[in-house]
């Protein structure tokens, strides 16, 4: 095997662990909520502390990567993961009220800061280590890696909650941090070149790429990149995405089990499909990229994912309202979520044109906009919930699915940014 896939394999381990990290706390809100006496809302601005940490750390994130590798950024995205995982649990034995509140908000906040970098990282590493016909690929099982480890969070924290509690479940799901940030940092490089087991034959597969290093950024391409036309489009779009992304992804299990009525081992079951789905549209989704730009170009291979999924996801959502069983249910948020991940590839491996050496800061531009999605969503979303309307937050999410597809249409992923 060349050493390119087992790079790449890390680069599937830190987004699913990512995954279950952020989404234990709101997997267990059903026990976390009396157990700590927080309200739904409460549980709300809990996850709005981690998405707005995690959207203002993106930009920064992307730079600092630039400046010091996707080698150390991943070694630091662990390290903070793991402390800010650690935290919550900590807070719950030694304080109590108002002051646990905030505390709970802080570790929150760290956890979302500490994945701030993760996927600049990870494109950046796609960008380096694999050749550009497979980079729509790479985004595609990044993406589909971290969903599964969404898929296998709720029935995982559900048994290691009844066995070990809610605060013993989140201290063992921080364990594997700490295995696989030292696995990394002792064999991960920045590039081929710099890999000592590397060989002159997988340099040559990989072609020029292999040589190119990730540039420190200057003040001037850095407002290229931020006034660049693509990479504009390209955030807005991923805000509109990412809306209905984290409308299926943090409040989808708390629909089926509060209007669907599953619980207990079912429950678990039940909200780890979706995230199956999504994760089998996100590694399709890379595949079918990649092989539509090699048959008809860049610009119309990569739009025409999203520009046909993401209709198709925003009605879903609202047939999800009108199905009558349970199971039917499940079955419409699998694949709107299928179809809203479908579109991971083509979004990643377009940044990766456009901005070439530069992608880490591009991602996070764009990451930014994806994730001021979630900001948006939250909070709206558990407002909505709060009070039952789980209609109007659907609704919402449909909204923000056509509005992402319709914006494909001004996207040009073959035209490079001029940053130089």
């Amino acid at each position: 095997m060349r050493i390119r896939w087992w790079i790449f394999a890390f680069t599937l381990a830190f987004p699913m662990l990512s995954y279950i990290q952020r989404l234990g706390v709101q997997d267990l809100a059903g026990t976390v909520m009396p157990a700590l006496h927080l309200s739904q809302l409460q549980i709300g601005w809990l996850a709005t502390a981690f998405t707005t940490a995690y959207a203002l750390a993106q930009l920064p994130g992307g730079i600092f990567c630039q400046q010091v590798g996707a080698r150390w950024t991943l070694v630091v995205v662990g390290i903070l993961g793991f402390t800010a995982t650690l935290a919550f649990p900590l807070s719950a034995i030694i304080l109590a009220g108002t002051t646990l509140f905030g505390a709970l908000l802080l570790a929150q906040t760290l956890l979302g800061v500490s994945q701030g970098p993760l996927f600049s990282a990870a494109t950046a590493v796609v960008e380096s280590w694999l050749p550009a016909n497979r980079w729509a690929m790479g985004g595609g099982l990044q993406a589909a890696a971290m969903n599964f480890g969404g898929a296998v969070t709720p029935l995982l924290v559900g048994l290691l909650s009844a066995s070990f509690g809610w605060k013993g479940a989140l201290l063992w799901i921080a364990l594997p941090v700490v295995l696989l940030t030292v696995a990394w940092g002792w064999y991960a490089r920045d590039t081929p070149r710099e890999h000592p087991a590397v060989t002159p034959q997988e340099l040559a597969e990989l072609g020029s790429g292999a040589a190119q290093t990730a540039r420190p950024p200057t003040a001037r391409r850095l407002r290229r990149l931020l006034s660049d036309r693509n990479v504009l489009l390209l955030a807005l779009a991923y805000l509109c995405m990412n809306y209905a992304y984290y409308l299926l992804s943090f409040w989808s299990y708390l629909y089926l089990v509060q209007v669907r009525h599953f619980s207990g081992i079912e429950g678990g079951l039940v909200g780890a499909v979706p995230w199956i789905g999504a994760g089998m549209g996100a590694a399709a989704g890379g595949f079918i990229s990649d092989g539509l730009a090699a048959r008809i170009g860049i610009r119309w291979g990569y739009r025409l994912v999203p520009l046909v999924t993401l209709p198709i996801a925003g009605l879903l959502l609202l047939v999800t309202l009108r199905v009558a069983t349970p199971y039917a249910a499940v079955t419409a948020l699998t694949v709107a979520f299928f179809m809203i991940e479908i579109t991971e590839g083509a979004f990643g491996a377009a940044i990766m044109n456009v901005a070439r050496a530069d992608v880490a800061a591009a991602w996070g531009v764009m990451n930014t906009g994806g994730n001021a999605g979630g900001i948006i969503a939250q909070p709206l979303v558990g407002f909505l919930t709060n009070g039952g309307a789980w209609g109007g937050a659907f609704i919402t999410g449909t909204v923000f699915a056509l509005v992402a597809a319709g914006l494909w249409l001004w996207i040009d992923p073959a035209r490079r940014a001029k940053v130089d």
